[in-house]
C-alpha cells in the first residue's frame, strides 16, 4: 500500500497503523510506464544493496558481462550495446583500469580504437558478481513461477 508521511513524500507502508493518509493513485496503476518504473525502482534498490560489497553499479556489472562475452571488442561497440554515451563509458573504463578489472589495448583491426579485455581480477570479480546476481534475481522474481518469469521477460523484450 502506498502512503504519504507528514513530509508529504510517498512511500510504501506495510499497513496504515502509522496514521498516514492513503493516496488514490487514479489511473497510474493502469499505466505500463508507471508500474514498470515502480518495479524497476524496487529491483534496482535490491541490486544496489546486493552489489555494494563488490562496489559495482548496474551499468558496471552489465559492462563487465559484455566485455567478458565479447573479448577484444571496441569501447564504442560495448558502449553502444549498452546504450551508454561514449564519454561515460570511457570514464567507466578508466575506473575499471584503475581497479585492475579490465584493460584497453590498441585494436589489431583498427588502430584508432581500443580492444577491451577483462583482467584475471575482473574475471574473479565477475564470478562473485554472477553469484550475487543469481540471488538478487531469485528475490526479484520470488512471486513468479518459472513460466511467468519467462513470460515477463518475453513481454518486456517485446516493448
Amino acid at each position: 500500500m502506498i502512503m504519504v508521511t507528514p513530509s508529504r513524500k510517498p512511500r510504501v507502508a506495510a499497513d496504515a497503523k502509522d496514521g498516514a493518509e492513503t493516496l488514490d493513485f487514479g489511473m497510474l496503476p493502469g499505466l505500463v510506464g508507471y508500474v514498470l518504473r515502480r518495479a524497476q525502482l524496487r529491483v534496482f534498490e535490491d541490486f544496489i544493496r546486493s552489489f555494494e560489497p563488490l562496489a559495482l553499479r548496474p551499468a558496471q556489472f552489465s559492462a563487465l558481462l559484455l566485455i567478458e562475452a565479447n573479448p577484444g571488442r571496441s569501447q564504442r561497440e560495448i558502449a553502444a550495446g549498452l546504450g551508454i554515451q561514449r564519454p561515460n563509458f570511457v570514464a567507466m573504463m578508466d575506473e575499471f583500469e584503475a581497479r585492475g578489472l579490465a584493460r584497453r589495448t590498441r585494436s589489431e583491426v583498427d588502430r584508432r580504437s581500443h580492444a577491451l579485455m577483462l583482467t584475471p581480477a575482473g574475471t574473479d570479480l565477475l564470478v562473485r558478481a554472477k553469484a550475487v546476481v543469481a540471488e538478487h534475481e531469485a528475490r526479484a522474481t520470488a512471486g513468479l513461477s518459472e513460466p511467468d518469469r519467462l513470460r515477463l521477460l518475453a513481454l518486456l523484450k517485446a516493448m
